[in-house]
């Protein structure tokens, strides 16, 4: 039992899910907030870049009398900008605001830009490290008004599914965008199949910067069977995740990445890249296989481990689905009320 006075929050991120982007931070957790009876005003869906931030900044203004607090999705790319934008708003309006410290590459930026990342990240009511990962970057800096609440899922409604693992049937979910280097979920199908064994990829997203056209391309150049859905709702994914035994993880900076922790908890054993805070999330051998970057004869070396070794791959599902049941927002709800209250 929760007892606390209900708030009134401007959540602001890309709310984007209607312009065929995958579904971010803004959009899981405001509905979750929402369900936890806090009252939630959003922006920005628009489309265009200036009029989204511009839409941002009025918010700022229009709920001003309104919002207890403004939450701001805090990436590593060009929207660090859009949030810093918002936060000299926030203090001009005199308005508390929380960023939630998503970019994976976030600590170059307080690298890159200090004065910037000062004005944002200091002058914060408190700042959001989704991993130990992030919390530790920015203590390094000397940001210390950060707490860590971990990215979260409802577990009920990821099934536990126990998978044949005959063949090699990879699965990929994420943004074709170059920083997830989808790439090499294609040179790692073609490794394998350059060794003799039957392997498919099946890779699910939205096209964020024109790679998923090189990527069918390379696909059709060495013929691989890479089945390439495009955006599906979650609902959608999840059940086509039955058809596959392996989830692979290719990217070359992370955070704490919600579809490898919906992966773990599907049952699917997880290979992933050993980059920015997945080693926080999936310790190597226990939850799952950490390889190094840009390496497709390490993802093989591992994904063969994982259909031969059935020892270690019923430890390292069973392990990885009791981990995220941590993030389950039946847990991760107390800390949010913690922050707000």
């Amino acid at each position: 039992m929760y007892f606390y006075q209900v708030k009134s929050i401007l959540y602001i991120g890309n709310k984007l899910k209607k312009h065929n982007k995958n579904a971010s931070g803004i959009e899981v957790l405001g509905a979750l907030l929402e369900k936890a009876s806090y009252t939630v005003y959003y922006a920005s869906s628009k489309k265009n870049k200036l009029l989204r931030v511009l839409d941002m900044l009025w918010a700022c203004f229009a709920y001003r009398h309104i919002a207890n607090y403004v939450i701001i999705d805090t990436y590593s790319t060009q929207n660090f900008y859009f949030a810093y934008a918002v936060s000299q708003c926030c203090r001009l309006l005199q308005l508390k605001y929380i960023p939630i410290l998503h970019g994976g590459n976030l600590a170059k930026r307080l690298k890159r830009n200090p004065k910037l990342s000062q004005s944002i990240f200091l002058k914060a009511y408190i700042s959001i490290a989704p991993s130990e990962y992030m919390m530790e970057q920015f203590k390094s800096y000397g940001y210390h008004n950060i707490v860590s609440i971990p990215n979260t899922i409802e577990i009920k409604h990821y099934k536990f599914e126990a998978r044949p693992f005959k063949s090699i049937n990879l699965l990929w979910v994420r943004s074709f965008s170059k920083i997830y280097n989808p790439q090499l979920a294609v040179e790692v199908l073609k490794a394998l199949t350059d060794e003799g064994i039957k392997a498919s990829l099946c890779m699910v997203g939205p096209d964020n910067d024109g790679s998923l056209k090189t990527l069918k391309n390379l696909a059709d150049k060495y013929n691989l069977d890479v089945r390439f859905t495009g955006k599906l709702s979650k609902e959608a994914w999840i059940t086509l995740s039955k058809e596959y035994n392996v989830f692979i993880n290719t990217t070359n900076f992370d955070n704490m990445p919600v579809s490898v922790i919906e992966a773990m908890a599907l049952g699917l054993p997880v290979v992933s890249t050993n980059v920015g805070g997945i080693p926080y999330l999936i310790e190597h051998n226990k939850e799952g296989i950490l390889v190094p970057p840009h390496n497709p004869q390490a993802f093989v070396s591992a994904i063969k481990t994982i259909i031969d070794d059935d020892m270690l791959r019923n430890n390292i599902i069973n392990n990885a689905r009791k981990k995220v049941e941590q993030f389950d927002w039946d847990h991760v709800k107390t800390l949010w009320h913690n922050v707000l209250n």
